[in-house]
């Protein structure tokens, strides 16, 4: 019933994972390896656990995480046989030895009542010592409001620390943002499909934080930037009745905020923000917005004498 995807590509920690799959209390569940060509095949680490959990592993021909992370995760999704639930677990990532156990334990709670599920969640470094204590997440929650926390730093979310029912993948997919950077927040948005996102918060899934992946690394900006871009476009154009009209306020400065980071913003962009604080209903709002607007302009006028 439930299917842990793994898009693998680096060895450096992938023995943890390992481990912590074969140390899950409750065996009913199947991994499918997906390998992106990687440099260093694990068939030496897969020989050691192959009597301890149940996996299958499929090396691919070509690199495909270079050009889409997320067409990578498809094509491993792709590798799954008739599993209702689905999470995909980073190959540096691990999950305490509860995890499969407590879905179980839970799984009458939220069956018919949510399609995305939430453990709790951990983060650690590349000497697997932890960054953080324990997060957890209120056990019944509407993604919309989860998304916002986020955005104002009021929580934190990864890939691996979700379950998804297939259904809703099938439904709606991963969008293919640069690098996949913000491809989960829209996923989860959607694949809640209008129904609770539901925690699970005594068992922990540790997702790392290093210089090996892309959440840590400090070279990949202008990528990062555009999916940035792209993502809360997005949310405006597709999403935004989904939210309350404060909510809606969040996610217009953040808009903004985003598109004056590295260019100026274009007028026609200023319009766009005037007709979605106009939707809301606003007045201060939507003030504020002209006289960041007049100010914007004024500068380059004044500047030259």
């Amino acid at each position: 019933m439930l299917a842990i995807i793994i898009p693998y590509y680096k060895i450096f920690f992938f023995e943890a994972t390992l481990i912590s799959l074969a140390s899950q209390t409750d065996k009913r569940f199947k991994v499918y390896i997906g390998d992106d060509a990687s440099p260093v095949a694990p068939t030496f680490l897969l020989e050691k656990y192959k009597n301890q959990f149940d996996f299958f592993y499929h090396r691919f021909e070509n690199n495909l995480g270079g050009i889409s992370l997320t067409q990578q995760w498809d094509r491993c999704i792709a590798l799954m046989k008739n599993e209702e639930w689905i999470m995909i677990l980073g190959d540096d990532d691990m999950l305490s030895d509860n995890v499969v156990e407590l879905f179980y334990d839970k799984y009458a709670e939220f069956k018919d009542c949510s399609n995305l599920i939430r453990f709790a969640s951990k983060q650690i470094n590349e000497k697997t010592k932890i960054n953080s204590e324990i997060f957890t997440h209120p056990i019944w929650e509407k993604s919309t409001d989860f998304y916002i926390k986020k955005q104002i730093g009021q929580v934190r979310s990864s890939l691996s620390e979700c379950v998804f029912s297939r259904k809703v993948y099938n439904k709606y997919g991963f969008r293919n943002y640069p690098l996949a950077w913000h491809s989960d927040d829209l996923a989860w948005i959607e694949f809640a499909d209008f129904k609770l996102v539901y925690a699970i918060n005594e068992a922990v899934v540790e997702f790392r934080m290093s210089f090996e992946n892309i959440s840590g690394k400090n070279t990949n900006f202008k990528e990062k930037a555009l999916a940035e871009f792209y993502f809360k476009r997005d949310l405006l154009s597709e999403k935004f009745n989904f939210f309350e009209n404060n909510q809606k306020l969040v996610l217009l400065m953040s808009f903004e905020y985003c598109l004056k980071k590295d260019r100026e913003i274009l007028f026609k962009e200023w319009l766009l923000l005037l007709k979605y604080y106009v939707r809301i209903g606003y007045i201060v709002p939507f003030l504020k917005c002209i006289r960041r607007l007049a100010i914007y302009y004024s500068k380059p006028f004044f500047s030259s004498y």
